[in-house]
Order: structure tokens, then C-alpha cells, then sequence
């Protein structure tokens, strides 16, 4: 699995297309069913992937530089926002909190009290790594004495405990775009945790959340919506006043003799797209409810109603009769 991960990066990092896209949508833009996603900027070439991945840098022990001094980018953070529909349909103002490693102030990331200089790690000689053998190879794998930075301090930032970084919760204000929906991320650049010995610090990715609603159902930009009706006012017709999800009055006109199931549809009252104007619609389901009882005036009026007939009963030809009696075998 990770040796697939480093398989991915790499052919991203070596496209100039693919990096651009990854940079603009993350692994989404990249449109590939199944790709888990990587810090570019963590890796500088696959050699440096594996490294990272499995704690080596050169099977071989041919590379043989110095790869521990090297500014090294910080990691990508993922918070996740949970929003209501409502939200997330006219858009928010939200002020996060997040935990991250940040490069510590006091020695600006070396690691060492102030006026003071790291030295070269006497076991890898600075380079960050060490070799031993195993079988016929030669294995590099990250100093133990060093934690691969090449450098050691002996004289360690009493603020960071000479890690070059400090654990801090920091606020942030997030605009949330109107339309967003569940999986969606927002890009906040520099906000990541910080570089490691004076590198650039990562990415925060903020990814939408977006919590089911109790009245509307949501398919895209479109909303569903279920209108109960008595089956009064379906034969009559009726207008019945409503809300929208951005609370606009809307007035929906129920015309006499609507079916269950039927559908209205409100062109431009469903969610908006992000960053445009349109909005998609929202629909209606009509639910014809048929009451469980009835008063003893009201039995008499309906009996009086279908003595009269003139359409009240289902309309049906000749050949559903005969349609069912060949399905319970009375026919030929």
C-alpha cells in the first residue's frame, strides 16, 4: 500500500499538467477512482518518497549526501466542518480552531537556544542517515542520534525542547462559499503545520461536512420536498404558503384533482452553485393523506358525494379487468 502511494506521487510530481491540477483541486482533480492522495511538496524525487515512506534512502548506499539539512516543507492538515443545510446554502463566516505544529519563535527552528549553533552529528557526520549491511546490501536509514536533521544541539531551545517546533492551537476565520456540499475542501495555504529547519510551512484543507435536513433532501443543486395534502384539498385544489432552505416565502398552488406523488416543481429555489449565480430548483412531492376517521356528519356528506358518482370513482378500461382476470388464471 505505501509503496502504491509512492507510485501515485511520483507520477503526479514528474507531470507538469497533473501537479498543476493536484495544486489547484487536490487528489479530486486528478479524476483518478481510488487515488489516496500525498503531500507534494513533502517529496522532492521518488528516492526521497521511499525514503519517507519506509525509513531508508538508498538500498544501494550509493546516494551518499546530505539529505537531513535540507529545509524540509511541513505536513498538510485536514479539518473537518460540519455545517447545516441552511449554511450551506447562503454561505458562512466560521472561525475554526486547530492544533498544529508550528516553527518555534524563540530559536526560529534550529533547535538551539538563541546565540547558540547546532553541531554536526558526529554519528552520521551530517548526513542524516547511516548505512549497515544487510545481505549483500548496503542499507541507509535514518539517524538515530539525529532523527535524520544532521545536526544535533547542545545546548537545546528550553521552548521546544531543541525540536525546532512547538504544538500550538491557533484560530482561523474559514469564508465558506454559498452551495458547498459534503466533501468539498477549501485550500488554506501556509495554514499547515511548520516547516521543519526553516522550511515552508504546509496546507490546511478544510473539508465540508454538510448534516442531513429534516425537511429537504438534497440530489446536487436540487432540493426534494414532501408536501402532505388532505385528500380534500387534492380533489379542491389549494395554495399552501411555504419556506424555502434561504427562507424566502414562496406560495405553492395545488391544482383540484392532483395525484399522490405528484410533483411541483419551484425553478430557481433549490441550492445555489458554488461561486455562480444560478441556483437549481427545488421539488415537491405531494402526499394525498387519507384520514384514519371521520365524524358521523362527515361519513354522510362523503356517502352523499359518491351516490352522486361523476368521476369519483377510479377510472379504469376495460383491460385491467381483463389484464387481471388472466393473471389469477380466469381467462384465456
Amino acid at each position: 500500500e505505501k509503496f502504491k502511494e509512492a507510485s501515485e506521487a511520483y507520477a503526479v510530481l514528474s507531470d507538469a499538467e497533473k501537479r498543476a491540477r493536484y495544486d489547484r483541486f487536490g487528489h479530486q482533480g486528478l479524476g483518478g477512482a481510488g487515488f489516496t492522495g500525498f503531500d507534494p511538496g513533502a517529496f522532492g524525487d521518488f528516492a526521497d518518497i521511499l525514503g519517507d515512506l519506509f525509513g531508508f534512502g538508498d538500498i544501494f548506499g550509493g546516494r551518499g549526501r546530505a539529505t537531513g539539512q535540507r529545509p524540509r516543507r511541513g505536513q498538510d492538515l485536514q479539518y473537518t466542518l460540519k455545517l447545516p443545510l441552511e449554511e450551506a446554502a447562503r454561505g458562512v463566516e466560521r472561525t475554526i480552531r486547530v492544533p498544529r505544529r508550528e516553527t518555534c519563535e524563540r530559536c526560529s527552528g534550529s533547535g538551539s537556544e538563541p546565540g547558540t549553533t547546532p553541531e554536526t552529528c558526529g554519528t552520521c557526520q551530517g548526513v542524516g542517515q547511516v548505512a549497515f549491511r544487510r545481505g549483500f546490501l548496503s542499507v541507509a536509514q535514518t539517524c538515530p542520534a539525529c532523527g535524520g536533521a544532521g545536526r544535533v544541539s547542545r545546548d537545546p531551545c528550553v521552548d521546544c525542547a531543541g525540536k525546532g517546533r512547538s504544538e500550538r492551537e491557533v484560530s482561523l476565520n474559514v469564508t465558506v462559499p454559498a452551495g458547498v456540499d459534503s466533501g468539498m475542501r477549501l485550500r488554506l495555504t501556509g495554514e499547515g503545520e511548520g516547516g521543519a529547519l526553516g522550511g515552508p510551512p504546509g496546507d490546511l484543507f478544510v473539508v465540508m461536512a454538510v448534516a442531513e435536513h429534516d425537511l429537504f433532501e438534497r440530489d446536487g443543486v436540487d432540493l426534494h420536498l414532501e408536501l402532505p395534502v388532505s385528500a380534500y384539498q387534492a380533489m379542491l385544489g389549494t395554495t399552501v404558503a411555504m419556506t424555502t432552505i434561504l427562507g424566502e416565502e414562496r406560495k405553492v398552488e395545488v391544482v383540484a384533482g392532483a395525484q399522490p406523488g405528484e410533483v411541483i416543481r419551484l425553478s430557481g429555489s433549490g441550492m445555489p452553485h458554488v461561486n455562480g449565480r444560478r441556483r437549481g430548483d427545488l421539488h415537491i412531492h405531494l402526499r394525498v393523506v387519507v384520514p384514519k376517521r371521520v365524524s358521523a356528519e362527515q361519513r354522510r356528506l362523503i356517502e352523499e358525494a359518491a351516490a352522486l358518482g361523476g368521476g369519483l370513482e377510479p377510472e379504469m378500461d376495460g383491460g385491467f379487468f381483463d389484464r387481471l382476470k388472466r393473471a389469477f388464471g380466469g381467462g384465456e
